[in-house]
């Protein structure tokens, strides 16, 4: 039987772990840390609200124990990510590759995952990156979707995409790895946007906000050297109606409790990328309306509708523009 291993026990990783052991047929060894409530939930039940773990899945409560096997799936939150690579890099990985399935900015660097563990771990290693629609909920309903793998190495891209296919999932070769993780990190952001505007019951500026963002974010990829029109593709847009308009989306329910004034009480890692993308818009000057006024609204507490207003009584301009 075919071995895969799997760090991070939340939704998305378990579910991925699931995922390679009912369709890819894979042994799949997971791990997270012990004191994790996600871990414990899993050790004492073997599932969580969303599946059972199958018998093809062992729990293990030390990393060393799931670095054995060649393939690695990391899906933890983004801001924890250097502090793992800093723990990885203590082993022997050489050949190993590793799928990062993370949508986030490193908050005080506005670094991508990828760049992160290029930086962290100084062994020859094979990272690929998961990115595109699709939750929990649905998949393991049976519902297929659609997603994006990259890599700044074509043969790791072919690795993932043959090895992790099926009905469920059908895997697409991305061809910008740069836009690719930006887009995915930056439709969080957009999820807090429209989870706001639905707190507001402003359900018309949705669609203005749908059409608006992938110029915003496309923006943002060409500055790190990115091909804009990523943007509108699997990991961004294709990603709106999952972010923008699910119930189950975490960074959407986030920005509609924010703007009633509850409190959301879980992870919604659009709020950190926030942050990642306000320090590179302010120091590179990059025109970003949306991300700006999100920002006010988010860490300033600035008020909402009157800062929503304002960025729609911005100077008239043509729709459509060159990107710079």
């Amino acid at each position: 039987m075919k071995k895969i291993s799997l760090i991070g026990c939340g939704r998305w990783g378990t579910f991925l772990g699931w995922y390679a052991a009912k369709y890819c047929g894979y042994d799949v060894d997971m791990y997270d840390i012990p004191t994790s409530p996600n871990f414990i939930e899993l050790r004492d039940t073997r599932k969580n609200p969303y599946l059972t773990l199958l018998d093809n899945m062992e729990l293990h409560d030390n990393l060393p124990a799931v670095l054995k096997n060649d393939t690695i799936i990391i899906s933890i939150g983004c801001q924890y990510f250097r502090g793992l690579c800093k723990e990885l890099n203590q082993y022997n990985l050489s050949g190993k590759y590793f799928l990062l399935a993370m949508k986030g900015l490193e908050e005080d660097s506005a670094k991508y995952m990828h760049q992160i563990m290029r930086e962290e771990i100084k062994q020859p290693i094979h990272i690929a990156v998961l990115a595109g629609p699709g939750h929990v909920q649905d998949y393991t309903k049976g519902v297929p979707s659609c997603v994006v793998v990259d890599s700044d190495e074509p043969e790791t891209k072919d690795y993932f995409i043959k090895n992790l296919s099926s009905e469920l999932i059908r895997f697409y070769y991305g061809a910008d790895l740069i836009g690719n993780q930006i887009g995915a990190a930056m439709k969080n952001v957009i999820g807090i946007a429209a989870g706001i505007l639905d707190g507001l019951e402003w359900y018309g500026l949705k669609g203005a906000l749908m059409a608006r963002a992938p110029i915003e974010v496309g923006r943002f990829i060409k500055h790190f050297h990115g091909n804009p029109q990523t943007a509108y593709g699997l990991a961004h847009l294709g990603d709106y109606e999952a972010t923008l308009f699910s119930k189950y989306s975490h960074n959407r329910t986030f920005g509609e409790k924010f703007a009633r004034g509850e409190d959301f009480g879980k992870l919604a890692e659009g709020v950190p990328t926030l942050k990642a993308v306000k320090i590179i818009a302010d120091k590179e000057n990059i025109d970003m309306p949306i991300c700006q006024a999100l920002y006010k609204v988010v860490y300033e507490h600035a008020d909402i509708k009157e800062t929503i207003r304002q960025m729609f009584s911005r100077n008239i301009k043509q729709e459509f523009e060159n990107w710079d």
